[in-house]
Formats: structure tokens, C-alpha cells, sequence
């Protein structure tokens, strides 16, 4: 009798679960079509990447969270945004005018300097952009078989469905930019974000590797990627060319200033170019702990910070990198200079704030 009490009851509860499942399937909502969630803890969740736009801070994160700061960093608001993806990169090429891209394709624009947001692209269009783009080049070149290599990359993210990530955005202005992700996912616009034209043929990335960052830094655009991809604009023959790497593994950002460029990544390595990418030096970081964000500040100094919090300085030409001890030390993801001259770093604790005076050694 025992026995068949556990057994009645186990039916029951396997029948409960059923219904339980049915009920949450019918109530699904994919993360595109769902609202970011107001939280008074969003200033403290994982945040991944932050940026100045005019005199305010906008950070972007997980679970659509996009925050807002207009005192440097020390009160956010949350943002009305219309998914609840995960947000990686944000850029902000006028104090009214952003992007921010994220997880499943999403791209995202503000017009009133990150208050409020409204979806441009997800990644249920993205394959069918892509498809449409080279058969139409396959069809007026049918004997060029990169489009029809290409127009079956766009055939394959439609059968994959919306799950290839956005990385990086960058725009040049309100009307030209760049969103980059894996697999060499690369999309360019000439008119905010309105229409979107695939480039990846534009992009000398013949294995497909990721697009982790894309930045206009000392005097040209680059591209940093996994296992040593470096790719520089070239105006002269319109697309982005490979340059000689001095490292095979991943680079996670680009930083610099005019006449000079830091490319960093993988297990604290930093290298340094004073000639346009063409030739690199390796800067000795001291650490084997990834660098993942990095800023210049007032002074014309590099600040990188490490996914262990530590943060590294490199004074005038950038090539010797100082350790500054910190107090308090957790994973940073982003970091950028707030109005006011203080360094604002978004990671997986959210949002804080350093001052950067007499932190240096004469």
C-alpha cells in the first residue's frame, strides 16, 4: 500500500510539472519582445561597458539593463529599454545620439542621450539581411563563389535562429557606423541605423573568427578579434585589412591616441604601434590576468584595467605600464572618464568611481 501512495504520488507530482511546464510555455516571451525590468539593484548588477556622452555617463549590462549618471558616477537611473538581451557595448558619437548592441543580434539607438532606447535590428533579421545581400551578388556575379559562400552564412544564422551576439558598436556620427560579433558578423549603416548593409566580404577574415571590439583610435578605425586578428579601414580600397600580428591569441580592445595604438587581451598581454598597426612592440604588463577595458585620461595617460581589477598606467608615449595598487579590486569590464575628471568603471559589481590624483609614481 506504502509503495503505491509513492507511486500515486509521483504520478501527480509528474503531472503537476507537466501542467507547470505547459503553463510557463504558453507564457513565453522571448527576451526580444520583452521589456528590460526596472530594479533598484541595476547601479550593482553586472554591469559590461560604459561611455561619455556630453556631460553624462551611460552604462549598458545584463537583462537589457541600460543606466544613465548625470553627476559622474555617483546616482544612476535605469533607462526605458524594449529587451531584456543581455547589452555588450555602447557608444555615444554625440551627447543626444547612441547605439548599444548586445546578445541575439539586438541593436538598439537613443536619440535623446540614452534615456530612452528603441530597437533598430535583432538577430531574427539578421540572417535574412545577410541572404538577401549576396544572393543578389551571386545572382549579377555567378561565377564569383564567395556570395555564394556567403549567401549560405546567411542561410545558416536563419536556420540557427537569433543567437549570434553583437560585441562592439562604433559610429563615426549620427548617419555612419559599425556593429561587429562572432563569427565575423560585421554590419555597416550610412543612415543611423535605418538600413543595415552585411560586410563581411568588406573585412579580410577568411576563418571567421570573433569581432571582440571595433575603435577609431590614434588616427584610423580598427578591428581586434580572437587569435591575433587585427584589422585596420583602409579608405583607398573601402574595407578592413589584415594587418601583421605578433600574437595568436585574443585581443579584447584597441585604445590610443594620434601617432600611437595599444592593442590588449589574453593574459595581460599589451603591444604598442607608433606606425599605423604595421609594426608592434610588446608592453610588459607584469600580470598573466586578462585585460579587459581600458581609457585615456586627462593627462593623456592609459589606464588599463584587468577582469581582476587591476589597473595599469601607461604615462605620456604609453611605453612603460605602471601597476597602481587599488583598494577595493573586482573584475572591470568598462571604464571611460567622467566630466569632472574621475575614472568611472562598470564590471560585475556595477558601477564605481576612482579618483585619479597623486596615484602615480614621480
Amino acid at each position: 500500500m506504502c509503495s503505491f501512495k509513492k507511486r500515486a504520488l509521483l504520478a501527480v507530482g509528474v503531472l503537476l510539472a507537466l501542467l507547470q511546464g505547459v503553463v510557463q510555455a504558453a507564457g513565453y516571451v522571448d527576451v526580444l519582445d520583452l521589456p528590460a525590468k526596472p530594479s533598484a539593484l541595476a547601479p550593482r548588477s553586472p554591469l559590461l561597458d560604459l561611455v561619455r556622452a556630453g556631460q553624462r555617463l551611460i552604462a549598458v549590462g545584463q537583462r537589457g539593463h541600460i543606466l544613465y549618471s548625470d553627476d559622474a558616477g555617483k546616482n544612476w537611473q535605469q533607462a526605458a529599454v524594449p529587451v531584456s538581451s543581455d547589452l555588450n557595448a555602447v557608444h555615444f558619437p554625440s551627447a543626444e545620439q547612441g547605439w548599444a548592441v548586445g546578445n541575439d543580434g539586438v541593436v538598439l539607438h537613443s536619440s535623446d542621450a540614452g534615456v530612452t532606447w528603441s530597437k533598430q535590428l535583432d538577430g531574427r533579421q539578421i540572417g535574412e539581411l545577410v541572404l538577401e545581400h549576396y544572393s543578389a551578388l551571386a545572382a549579377a556575379e555567378p561565377d564569383n563563389e564567395q556570395w555564394a559562400t556567403l549567401a549560405g552564412e546567411g542561410q545558416r544564422l536563419i536556420e540557427e535562429g537569433a543567437d549570434k551576439p553583437f560585441l562592439d558598436v562604433w559610429f563615426a556620427n549620427d548617419q555612419l557606423g559599425y556593429v561587429v560579433g562572432v563569427f565575423n558578423l560585421i554590419l555597416r549603416t550610412t543612415d543611423g541605423g535605418q538600413s543595415w548593409t552585411p560586410f563581411q566580404d568588406r573585412t579580410d577574415n577568411p576563418q571567421g573568427l570573433h569581432l571582440n571590439a571595433i575603435a577609431f583610435t590614434g588616427d584610423a578605425l580598427y578591428i581586434a578579434g580572437e587569435q591575433g586578428l587585427l584589422r585596420k579601414w583602409d579608405d583607398r580600397l573601402e574595407r578592413f585589412i589584415a594587418l601583421a600580428t605578433p600574437y595568436e591569441g585574443s585581443y579584447f580592445g584597441i585604445v590610443g591616441q594620434p601617432g600611437e595604438v595599444l592593442a590588449y587581451g589574453l593574459r595581460g598581454h599589451v603591444f604598442r604601434s607608433a606606425d599605423g598597426g604595421y609594426t608592434w612592440s610588446q608592453l610588459d604588463s607584469g600580470l598573466q590576468v586578462s585585460i579587459t577595458a581600458a581609457t585615456v585620461d586627462a593627462d593623456g595617460h592609459y589606464r588599463l584595467f584587468t577582469q581582476a581589477g587591476h589597473m595599469l598606467v601607461a604615462q605620456g608615449g604609453g611605453a612603460r605600464l605602471q601597476l597602481v595598487p587599488q583598494q577595493e579590486q573586482s573584475p572591470v569590464a568598462g571604464a571611460t572618464l567622467a566630466a569632472d575628471g574621475s575614472l568611472v568603471l562598470a564590471g560585475s559589481r556595477g558601477t564605481r568611481v576612482l579618483s585619479v590624483e597623486q596615484d602615480l609614481k614621480k
